[in-house]
């Protein structure tokens, strides 16, 4: 028999957004269910040092700090569901989610909290010192850097910005990129190109990270020339692979909710409203510019708050209609 499990608010994520909109939902007295999806926690548990979260003077670990907002939900009355959703219905409240397994979830209000997920190279030598000295976020990891020689992958924006902002760390940044011209916004390659502390190396791909030492450590980037076939090599102790984030939203396409050219879930400025009523959107899944735990935490309130006020307009129109 399947099982079907409703609630007020369910809540579809588990990281910093939609654990933060579990609080204020089962503050609310929403019961709110959260269906946890592939990667319970988000991305902070793929992260080690984390320096940047506001409330911690030491360095705390990504991991941890999920578990801690995971059991702070689940204290004040969340309910959390492992489960992975293949299907969804938003065509009418209550709106519809069913699971890998055949569970169905059903919920007077959905806050999408799925994220996104940075774009790697794929190579095993990148694997192997992911937090090592490879990262894909600057502004996360770029502070560990301070004084020491760096490199960007990538041409587009993203790019771009991760090494001018790395230059608030490092005096030596090394942009990498496959092709000869730059994808990037132009008022951004100007700010590259007037940067004294950034060099560009065109037509290189990056063939392999080196490590050493015990713990190993990111050491160099062997790099090949995409036209001649030309091996060469340069010294980093950080490499930033800026390629770009790929939204999880597949499950959603078709469903009536409004997605941008990139996949990114659009909602009203300054609100987590989407343009079905009663969806609500957080994190990282709507946010392509700020991409931080904090941020992510943020709109996971607002997501709750505007859940919230739409329940109880809701609940107001229902017993005014029936006092009628």
């Amino acid at each position: 028999m399947t099982a079907t499990h409703s609630t007020r608010m369910l809540i579809l994520g588990s990281g910093p957004a939609g654990l933060s909109a579990a609080i204020y939902g089962a503050r609310a007295g929403m019961a709110p269910i959260v269906v946890q999806g592939l990667q319970p926690g988000g991305q902070l548990t793929t992260t080690t040092d984390v320096e940047n979260y506001p409330g911690f003077r030491d360095v705390i670990q990504g991991p941890w700090l999920m578990e801690e907002m995971q059991a702070q939900a689940e204290h004040v009355g969340a309910q959390m569901m492992w489960d992975t959703i293949t299907e969804v219905d938003l065509s009418q409240r209550p709106f519809r989610l069913i699971g890998d397994g055949g569970t169905v979830y059903s919920g007077d209000v959905l806050v999408i909290a799925t994220g996104a997920q940075a774009r790697w190279l794929g190579m095993d030598s990148e694997e192997a010192l992911k937090g090592k000295g490879v990262s894909a976020c600057a502004t996360c990891d770029g502070f560990f850097y301070r004084g020491k020689k760096v490199a960007v992958i990538g041409g587009g924006n993203t790019a771009v910005e991760e090494a001018l902002y790395l230059t608030n760390h490092s005096h030596d940044v090394t942009l990498i990129h496959r092709r000869d011209s730059l994808r990037a916004e132009k008022i951004l390659q100007e700010r590259l190109f007037a940067n004294e502390k950034i060099k560009v190396l065109w037509n290189k791909t990056v063939e392999e990270f080196v490590g050493e030492g015990e713990p190993a450590g990111l050491t160099a980037l062997k790099l090949r020339d995409t036209e001649t076939g030309e091996i060469s090599s340069i010294d980093v102790e950080g490499g930033f692979v800026a390629i770009g984030h790929s939204p999880a939203t597949d499950v959603f396409q078709g469903t009536g909710l409004t997605l941008d050219k990139d996949g990114y879930i659009e909602v009203t400025p300054g609100t987590a409203k989407t343009n079905i009523p009663g969806v609500f959107a957080c994190g990282d899944v709507m946010d392509k510019h700020y991409r931080q735990a904090v941020t992510a935490a943020g709109t996971g309130c607002m997501a709750a708050l505007d859940a919230e006020r739409f329940l109880a307009e809701v609940d107001f129109e229902a017993i005014t209609e029936a006092a009628e």
